[in-house]
């Protein structure tokens, strides 16, 4: 499974693929009509069921539908679709909240507390180190980081990025090289509540 975000659409290609991949994402909250979904329910390797739903933030982001609220109605409508190809409704859920403000994203940490498994900010590609489980059992970390090279300014190569801080004209950027890392979180939850017992924090060399 992909969740996507604010460049899940960059490529025109993208518009007749992802209405058929139910497991490539685009943000739930975008305009209706959009094409994809934001939310894929389904069953891991070991039948247990559970749910991905993507998010994107408002704060410093172009307008959206309010990411709140369309949490709480996917959530309302996850309740409603019922056993998942006989192994009962989707308890461990999965929540990719992509936003820039951290403020947004543990405000939404906080609003889904105990109601799901997890909330994992991604989007500013640089890993946060306040991973921890909240109070009512949801995995919380404000962003997850980036797979790629680490040898660059957010994966791009650093003088362009450099040049264009420092005399703020237009220049073209292009990926990184060096350093090749994933960056992820591995969670431990309770299948029968779907809250979280435990999130750590991965940073794995893949060079």
């Amino acid at each position: 499974m992909l969740s996507g975000g604010n460049h899940i659409y960059d490529r025109r290609e993208i518009l007749e693929y992802i209405p058929t991949q139910a497991r490539l994402l685009r943000p739930a909250n975008f305009a209706p009509g959009s094409p994809g979904s934001g939310m894929y329910v389904g069953r891991a390797k070991n039948g247990v069921p559970f749910a991905l739903l993507n998010l994107q933030g408002r704060v410093f982001m172009a307008p959206n539908d309010c990411p709140f609220r369309t949490a709480d109605r996917e959530l309302e409508r996850l309740g409603k679709l019922g056993p998942i190809n006989g192994a009962g409704p989707a308890k461990i859920v999965i929540v990719d909240f992509h936003a820039e403000a951290t403020s947004e994203k543990q405000a939404m940490g906080w609003y889904l507390d105990g109601r799901v498994t997890a909330v994992i900010g991604t989007h500013t590609h640089v890993a946060t180190a306040d991973e921890r489980v909240l109070p009512k059992g949801t995995a919380y970390i404000t962003d997850v980081g980036m797979t790629g090279p680490h040898a660059s300014i957010i994966g791009m190569e650093k003088q362009a990025m450099l040049k264009r801080f420092l005399d703020g004209l237009p220049a073209r950027f292009e990926v990184g090289e060096g350093d090749v890392r994933m960056n992820a979180v591995l969670l431990d939850a309770d299948e029968e509540t779907g809250l979280a017992r435990s999130i750590s924090r991965l940073c794995l060399g893949l060079t």
